[in-house]
């Protein structure tokens, strides 16, 4: 399996912050967010795009990437690292076709079976969850760290854990995996020490 692309994405919407979105993501960045996935459903692509500038901007001048949720047409317009895609939205050869070579394509994968087609379908990563159960996108019941293990050992393409992983869990999260956070992250009041603590997962609370 080929390394991470990235180690820690943060995932924003509008919605999930708790106070200044920019603030929220230069602060995690200074923990070691490395990543940011902008996530909007609610909004049209016109109003997708004016938000999504603003945050484009920040991640260049901060030195790391953007990852556009769902919308491929706002990420090719916002000349995004990448479009990380559910298993209801584009399938992802039809988006490789409209987006070329160059930019990431994420898949979202919820079992052993989509994890296996994600290299056949050539995207660059897969989400693996939920990991643990998160009101994000109302999961009541994760599928546990032991998938994840079982995922991590036979996926081909670089994994990103996802689904309710917080600075107390986290350290179940193996080394080769990357992590996805939202709430973590967003609704932190320290969301510095938050991204420091889900990048030192390595070490099991005391």
């Amino acid at each position: 399996m080929r390394p991470p692309l990235f180690r820690l994405c943060m995932l924003i919407s509008r919605k999930s912050c708790t106070s200044d979105p920019i603030n929220l993501i230069t602060a995690a960045v200074s923990g070691g967010v490395d990543c940011v996935q902008l996530r909007e459903k609610a909004l049209d692509s016109r109003d997708f795009f004016a938000w999504g500038e603003e945050i484009r901007q920040h991640c260049a001048d901060l030195g790391i990437k953007l990852v556009v949720n769902d919308n491929v047409e706002v990420a090719i317009a916002l000349s995004a690292d990448g479009v990380h895609l559910g298993q209801d939205d584009m399938h992802p050869e039809d988006a490789r076709r409209l987006v070329g070579e160059e930019m990431w394509i994420g898949w979202s994968t919820h079992n052993l079976e989509q994890l296996d087609e994600a290299a056949e379908l050539g995207v660059n990563y897969a989400g693996f969850g939920p990991v643990f159960a998160t009101a994000t996108k109302d999961y009541p019941q994760g599928m546990g760290a032991e998938h994840l293990a079982a995922g991590l050992a036979v996926a081909r393409v670089p994994l990103v854990a996802i689904g309710g992983i917080t600075p107390d869990n986290c350290w179940m999260i193996p080394e080769q995996c990357a992590i996805a956070a939202s709430s973590s992250l967003c609704g932190s009041d320290d969301p510095a020490r938050s991204a420091r603590s889900l990048n030192g997962r390595s070490l099991e609370p005391h």
